[in-house]
């Protein structure tokens, strides 16, 4: 994609658009397309120093001009209170996503090609800046680094502790400046000129609109001066690695032959699923010796829910299984009274177990997993007696009341819980507590025990598997009896809640129609889709609440407290559009129609790749037309479930075809 010359140069425009750039590691870069940082999370290196988590923001920005014999013309933009400087957008001639981000600036006569890149596997950033035009004047490029060292999550004051000393070498420098913080180091082509500064109130305007404080002082330690002629590029890279050379050429050809090799990989050429495809390889990502999922960018490491609900996206539909096995191990070495991981927090050894979905969802990716990558051997040896621990502790009970209770149905749920995928909380308020028998998860537990019974009958565990059997009888003949909410024409959203049944209409019962269709007659079916497509379904994605409910928020705005109130009260949420999708094709089949229609539900998420955070889908979008989108810009279950719908249910290639039927056929097995 590329953004032309009057949308680089229209400043509210430029802002609002984001590129990001991801390692592999839990570190990435990202900026505007203006230039100018917004964000506090906005940096050129930002690395994790136990990936994916304590993440830390070693640089902030560059400062870069371009001198052509005495005039200096500015290439980056800063934002102060009431003032914009320097204003370099104003020299942008357009921008590209790929491979990598690249601006172009027209000076006079002559162009500058500028290029970032993150170089996968490494904390380790690039940039380069390429001559396009010719001139008889010296043209020299002069470049001031912006650091702070901070948590991500955190904001950086001018203060007297902070080192301003500078270690120079050949090629290289490197400053720390803080001591208990990794030291940056900086190779360059030029020389490097010592003039420590500090620069103040740098304002961060998407801060100040989520509510928080939005001001930071950076600390510049000198400057990089270098020669640009047509024949040679600059560059400067930044890393928080040991000091050693760099081969600038060498990191740039591999990166970009690795790229290419993706994106030649995709076997459609479908826009929308080749975009999705390639934004994928963002939320992969180390985690010890293994790999996890980045749930989205830029505050969210990896999740268990998030990561278990996108795994089929990010890795089986894209055949990445290795890493998909890689996943499902890490989170299986960590299984504790019959629960998975939730979070792995952000500093910290201990993980939390505070949902009571995270492991349904994870017995569920690793029978999809099996269904693509027929690797039992591994299954057997790894996941299946995580998924017997699993299925034991929610018999038998673990954390906050979750068990299976009498009916066969499972409850969960204590005060101040939050243990839906619902999970907004304010304080000691819990927005949505779901406590009782939630509607997703009883079509979770039904799926899990179907799983269970045919693992068990494949190793031999006949015991088990007819215990599965009855326990899933049971479970399906509960949620016949109790979930149809006659008056609405459609499922209680939670029963035996402290309140009672909840008769709310949200989109969670479309996970019944998506993972156990046989759960209702094809009227009833029907029913439910027409109730969710009348008040829940957007362009963008489905409502969380109807709009007629009295309790319905449609816009997302303010203070964290304001935001959060409305999370799950009326927000649109796009991965929704993946179950919905699923949903539609179960009920009505899978035609040359129907898959049309299919695709057709998601032509404003196909919009949306080309605003806020380019070739990436946001977490959220207001309830309300015109539907802005909100919360994190790149999530990785937004990208995950409208990608496996395409595939798997609209049908976008004939091998996403036999993949998917192999899925189905296990299934019915």
């Amino acid at each position: 994609m590329k953004i032309a010359e009057p949308e680089c140069q229209n400043l509210d425009h430029a802002l609002s658009l984001e590129w990001l750039e991801t390692n592999g590691r839990g570190g990435f870069a990202s900026g505007t397309v203006a230039g100018a940082n917004t964000r506090r999370y906005h940096a050129l290196l930002l690395v994790a120093r136990k990936p994916p988590s304590e993440r830390i923001v070693l640089v902030n920005h560059l400062e870069e001009w371009l001198e052509i014999g005495e005039q200096a013309f500015p290439l980056t933009t800063n934002l102060y209170p009431g003032a914009i400087h320097p204003a370099g957008y104003i020299h942008c001639t357009s921008f590209e996503l790929n491979p990598w981000p690249t601006w172009a600036y027209r000076i006079g006569g002559i162009t500058v090609q500028r290029e970032i890149l993150c170089v996968r596997g490494r904390d380790l950033i690039l940039l380069r800046w390429s001559l396009k035009g010719k001139t008889k004047k010296p043209i020299r490029l002069r470049l001031r680094p912006k650091l702070t060292g901070r948590d991500y999550h955190a904001l950086h004051r001018e203060n007297e502790v902070l080192k301003n000393e500078a270690r120079v070498q050949k090629r290289g420098v490197e400053w720390q400046p803080y001591q208990d913080l990794p030291a940056v180091r900086a190779f360059h082509a030029g020389i490097y000129r010592h003039a420590p500064e500090w620069y103040r109130r740098i304002e961060l305007p998407m801060e100040r609109q989520r509510g928080l404080d939005y001001e930071e002082d950076w600390w510049s330690p000198g400057e990089f001066i270098a020669d640009l002629s047509s024949a040679t590029p600059a560059f400067l890279a930044l890393t928080s690695e040991p000091m050693a050379p760099v081969d600038v050429d060498s990191l740039v050809r591999s990166e970009k032959a690795r790229r290419r090799k993706v994106q030649a990989a995709i076997p459609t050429k479908d826009d929308l699923a080749q975009r999705l495809w390639l934004a994928t390889e963002a939320y992969l990502c180390e985690r010890g010796s293994g790999q996890t999922v980045v749930a989205g960018y830029p505050w969210f490491t990896d999740w268990g829910r998030d990561t278990f609900m996108s795994l089929p996206g990010l890795c089986l539909v894209t055949g990445r299984y290795d890493v998909a096995r890689q996943i499902i191990e890490s989170f299986a070495a960590h299984v504790s009274e019959g629960m998975i991981p939730n979070r792995f927090p952000d500093v910290g050894e201990q993980p939390e177990y505070n949902t009571i979905d995270a492991s349904l969802w994870f017995i569920q990716a690793v029978d999809r997993y099996l269904a693509y990558s027929k690797d039992m051997h591994h299954v057997r040896k790894t996941a299946w007696p995580a998924v017997k621990h699993i299925l034991d502790g929610y018999r038998t009970g673990t954390r906050y009341g979750i068990r299976m209770d009498h009916d066969g149905l499972i409850t969960g749920g204590v005060p101040g819980a939050n243990l839906t995928w619902m999970d907004a909380k304010v304080v000691d308020w819990v927005v949505t507590p779901r406590h009782g028998k939630p509607v997703e998860i009883q079509a979770l537990w039904i799926r899990a025990l179907e799983v269970g019974a045919r693992l068990a009958r494949r190793f031999r565990e006949a015991e088990l598997a007819e215990r599965c059997a009855i326990d899933r009888r049971m479970a399906v003949t509960s949620f016949q009896r109790r979930f149809w909410y006659q008056a609405g024409g459609y499922l209680y959203d939670v029963v035996d809640g402290p309140e009672g049944d909840d008769p709310s209409l949200r989109p969670n019962q479309l996970y019944v129609l998506a993972l156990c269709p046989d759960l209702l007659t094809k009227e009833q079916g029907e029913q439910v889709l027409r109730a969710v497509e009348d008040h829940l379904v957007t362009p963008v994605g489905l409502r969380t609440l109807s709009p007629k409910d009295e309790r319905y928020r449609g816009r997302y705005n303010g203070a964290p407290a304001e935001r959060d109130a409305a999370y799950h009260q009326g927000i649109v949420w796009p991965f929704l559009l993946g179950v919905f999708i699923t949903a539609y094709m179960n009920v009505h089949g899978r035609t040359a129609r129907h898959k049309a229609q299919a695709r057709k539900f998601l032509v404003g998420l196909q919009r949306h790749l080309d605003d806020t955070c380019l070739g990436q889908v946001s977490e959220l979008f207001e309830g309300e037309a015109p539907h802005e989108p909100r919360g994190c810009p790149a999530q990785a279950w937004s990208v995950a479930e409208p990608l496996r719908a395409l595939i798997e249910d609209a049908g976008i290639t004939k091998q996403a075809e036999r993949s998917a039927g192999s899925v189905r056929a296990a299934r019915r097995r």
